[in-house]
This record gives C-alpha cells, structure tokens and sequence, in this order.
C-alpha cells in the first residue's frame, strides 16, 4: 500500500461523509483521530515564559506583568473566536480552511503562509532556546551554539515524524513537565515572599518592587515597547484549533480545553511575573538566563538550578515539537488546495504530514545556521519575526471570525452555543490592538523596526508567490467542483 495520498484521494474521501457544513476541505481526511482531551488541554505553555521573561523584566522591571495580562486577554479573545469557528466546523486545516470559506482561496494562502513565517522562525527560536539551555552545564559549555540547535532540532523532528498519537503523548508529557515546575516556582515563590526568606542577598517583598524604581522603574514605555515580545510567549494558544481536526467529540472537548487553556495559562505567565518580581530586584535577571534559573540559582539549593534548566529546556522542545505538528497540517491543507508545494500534501501510514513537516524543519537547518553566524543574536532577530508571523495570524483568525459573525447576522448560519462574547466588537479591538504592537516594534528601534520595514518585502513576496501558484489553485478549485 502506497504511503503517499494524492490531493484527489482525500477529497473523494470528505465528499463520501455528511459536511458538518456546506464547505468541505480536502485537507481534512486521512487523519487519525487520535488526540484526547488531556493532549489538547495544556498545548498552549510555549518558549517565550522561560526564557524571554528574564531579558523582559530587565528592561521594563515589575511592569511586565501588566503587559502579559494585557496580551493574555487579547490572546484569549482570538482562542475563544478560533474556538466558535471550531465549533461551527473542525478542521486540521483550521483557520486557513476557514478563511477560505468565508474570504477565498486569496485569503487561504494569505493565512498559511503567515502562520508558516510564524513556526518557521518560531522554530529557529526554540531550538536556540534549547542550545542556549545546555549551555547551563559545564559539560556542554565548550560545545558550539550551532551543534545543540541541530541535536535539538533533530530529536524533536524524529520523534513528530511516527504519529500523531506520539505527537499528543510527547506533548502531554512535556506539559506535564511544564506545569509542575510552574507549580512548584509558584508555591516556592509564595513561600519565600511569606517567609522573607534570604535569596542571594535579597529580601523578597513588596521592597524588591518600592525600592528599585517601583512598578514603572524605566518608565512605561520600555513596558509598552515590550508587548511584541510578549505576544511571542501566548503565540501556541491556537494550537488546541489546529488540533482539533485529530480531536474525538471536539464539540465536547473544545469548549474546556480552551477555557482551561486560558486560565492556566493568565495564571501561570501573569502570576510568575508578578512572583519573580517579588522575589528578587528586576535588575538581577538578564536575557541569557531564564529567570526561574535565576532564583535558585541564587537560592543556593544544590541541584536545584539544574532541574529547572532541564524543565525549560523541555519546555523550548515541546514548542517546537507543536510547531512542526502545526505547520505540517496547515501546509497540507494548502498543498490540496493548490497553494503550497505538492510534497507538502502528502502522509505516511501513520496519518502524519510528513511533506509540511520536513519543510519546516528545513527552515530549522537555517537556523542552525544563524546559530553559527551570530549566536547571540540569534533569538531575538527571529523572535521579531515570529511575532510578525503571530500578529498576522491572529489577525486573520480575527477576519474569519468577524466575516462568519457578519454570515450568521445574514442568517447564512448558525453560531454555535460557544462563542465569543461582545461581536462584532471584540474582533474590532483586536485587530486594533494588533496594529497598535506593529508600531510600537517600529517606535522600538534596533531589530524591531527593521523587521517592520520588512513589511513590504513580506507582502511583495506573498503577492508574488499567489502569481505563482494561483493557477493551479484554480486549477485545483475547478477540478473539486467537478
């Protein structure tokens, strides 16, 4: 039996079952519906807590915190609108496939691509995360930046590749990992500010935050300055979407997951902040070193340092793990429609896109590279890229949401019992909000504003590649309707 899946194959399979909706989706097919409630539940915890946080409370001290709770709404209005859009229809495709719906196959390869720019740099991130991680130890210290970027990027691509119910039991295990230790700083921290328990020469309290400039000690700017970064660490709360194609009963599962994702995750980002800000003065973190191994690092527990670095090196291969499953069915989705590169859409007999996959993490060997040429530079360049990548998913799942709102008032459908609150209104802010962080990464200066007078580039580019593939998207479109 062939391992390989033609783009005409899986849509005579979605036409020989009832539509849940008028729009059938090639993409959606040949998948294993393998992912249990607990693989998708805590999905969401990704890169940017771990080891953007120490660099980020350096510059704008206590603050942050309100920038993460500011994100965490904004991150939970797009998860809740991806979620009635779930509802309304799953898809492995998610919102690329409902943006072909409700804006065509123009507004399709707009919403892949940009969420590829996502994963693809996001990627990069990760697996310079996971080198920088190693380089905690002694006994990787002489080894090169650029030759644990490639182990990291080559255990993680090996393990994506078996299936998709080894993806979930990786991730839920990876999870589990993250939450505890998120658990167990949280209690550890609460117990040290109660007891005002000497860490490394400082009393925690409110008087590591009164004594050092107070909640603003450079300002609000910096804060301000500092959403985009943060918007990078909330970027895999649309996972549980892209999942739910592999998801039994996602109409049962969807709602509590997404809702458990939203509070764990506002609790765990916003309250560790507030934590690490109490616990020790915000100059004591740098941006080479996750801030959790900061604090026992100076705790002095033997041991207790390196635990954590191994739990945040966890934490940077999970996100990766997630990124290469993520862009592996939105690519495959694309492939059978036309508007990504034919291998993309293939699958091997465990019902895993491997085309998609390996793409990405070709994407990963570049970044092995950029390892190499610049390594500590490394994770914030393509930090800024990603949230270019974020950004514009977002605001494409905002349009999705806002044009399927516009449907249901027209009575062309029903919105489903789970939606998201205050439309039309909600996505208008949104998607304001979304444009207010392009301009502050511009106001930012440095990287950040030459990644948005990137922006033409980006866009020439998408705009070439649609001449490119636009052909056989029709092609492909016609070929369907027949």
């Amino acid at each position: 039996m062939s391992d390989r899946v033609t783009a005409a194959e899986p849509l005579s399979a979605v036409q020989a079952s009832p539509a849940a909706s008028p729009h059938v989706d090639a993409g959606d097919a040949g998948y294993r519906k393998d992912l249990k409630s607990r693989h998708i539940n805590m999905i969401a915890i990704g890169t940017g807590l771990f080891l953007g946080a120490g660099g980020r409370m350096s510059q704008a001290g206590p603050s942050l915190f309100i920038a993460y709770a500011v994100c965490g709404v904004f991150a939970f209005f797009v998860v809740r609108a991806l979620g009635e859009l779930v509802l309304y229809r799953p898809s492995s495709g998610a919102f690329v496939s409902y943006a072909r719906e409700f804006m065509g196959e123009k507004g399709a390869y707009t919403a892949g691509w940009l969420y590829f720019l996502n994963w693809s740099t996001t990627a990069v991130a990760d697996i310079t995360a996971a080198a920088t991680y190693a380089h905690f130890w002694a006994m990787f210290s002489d080894v090169p930046q650029w030759v644990l970027a490639l182990i990291a990027l080559a255990v993680v691509l090996a393990a994506n590749l078996i299936s998709v119910k080894y993806f979930g039991e990786m991730e839920f295990w990876f999870a589990i990992i993250k939450v505890g230790a998120l658990v167990a700083f949280m209690l550890i921290g609460i117990f040290l500010v109660v007891t005002s328990h000497d860490v490394g020469g400082h009393t925690p309290g409110l008087g590591n935050i009164t004594d050092n400039g107070g909640i603003f000690p450079n300002g609000m700017m910096p804060m301000l300055l500092l959403i985009q970064g943060v918007v990078f660490a909330y970027a895999s709360v649309e996972l549980c979407g892209v999942a739910a194609g592999e998801t039994e009963n996602p109409e049962k599962i969807m709602p509590k997951a997404i809702n458990s994702i939203m509070w764990r995750v506002g609790l765990f980002y916003v309250g560790s902040v507030v934590l690490l800000a109490l616990i020790l003065p915000y100059t004591a973190y740098t941006g080479d070193q996750s801030p959790f191994v900061t604090v026992f690092d100076k705790l002095g527990i033997p041991g207790a340092a390196g635990v954590m670095n191994l739990v945040v090196l966890t934490a940077a291969l999970s996100s990766l793990n997630s990124g290469l499953y993520s862009t592996g069915r939105i690519l495959r989705s694309m492939s059978l429609a036309g508007s990504a590169p034919k291998f993309t859409g293939v699958m091997n007999k465990g019902g895993v896109p491997y085309g998609g996959i390996l793409l990405t993490a070709g994407f990963g060997v570049l970044g092995v590279a950029l390892n190499y040429v610049m390594p500590g530079e490394a994770f914030e360049l393509v930090l800024n890229f990603a949230s270019i990548g974020i950004i514009g998913t977002w605001a494409m799942i905002m349009v999705c949401s806002l044009l399927f709102w516009r449907n249901a008032q027209q009575g062309k459908l029903t919105r489903p019992g789970y939606n998201l609150p205050w439309a039309p209104y909600t996505q208008i802010v949104t998607l304001v909000f979304l444009a207010s962080v392009l301009v502050l990464m511009w106001m930012d200066g440095g990287i950040g504003r030459t990644t948005v007078n990137c922006l033409p580039l980006i866009a020439a580019a998408l705009v070439g590649g649609w001449f490119l593939v636009r052909r056989r998207v029709r092609t492909t479109a016609a070929t369907h309707r027949d």
